[in-house]
């Protein structure tokens, strides 16, 4: 018998798809990870898939939170080393990204969730112009 792993309860009870869920925490640092290169080697896509792509390094901040010890253990350096990383290739936004009523009913702060409230320092032009029409 198996035990149960906490990210995968919490990310079906979010609805998440069945590859998120499957894919678990090493999955979402995974992810992160992937898009991290993306965002380094100049971020191609527009703004939704943008917010898209950053939402899987809240859902890995929310998995962290309930993921057993020894889960959490095996992906912080990676997750910290990821971070440093994104921060490096993003500059501040000034704002959330997904605005400042959606950050206020999540109770997002530039502090906390730092990921919402930056832009890429390389990306499309239309990107960049999409977060400065917002």
């Amino acid at each position: 018998m198996s035990a149960i792993d906490p990210v995968r309860e919490y990310l079906k009870e979010k609805g998440c798809a069945r590859h998120v869920i499957e894919g678990s925490l090493t999955g979402l640092v995974e992810n992160w990870e992937h898009l991290v290169i993306s965002v380094g080697e100049g971020y191609a896509l527009g703004l939704d898939d943008y917010l898209n792509d950053l939402d899987v390094r809240q859902l890995l901040e929310e998995a962290l939170a309930v993921a057993a010890p020894d889960q959490r253990q095996t992906v912080t350096d990676r997750v910290r080393e990821a971070d440093e990383t994104m921060k490096a290739a993003l500059e501040p936004a000034g704002k959330c990204l997904w605005g400042d009523e959606v950050a206020e009913e999540e109770g997002w702060t530039a502090e906390n969730n730092w990921w919402y409230f930056s832009k890429p320092i390389n990306a499309e032009a239309e990107l960049l112009a999409e977060i400065e029409e917002e």
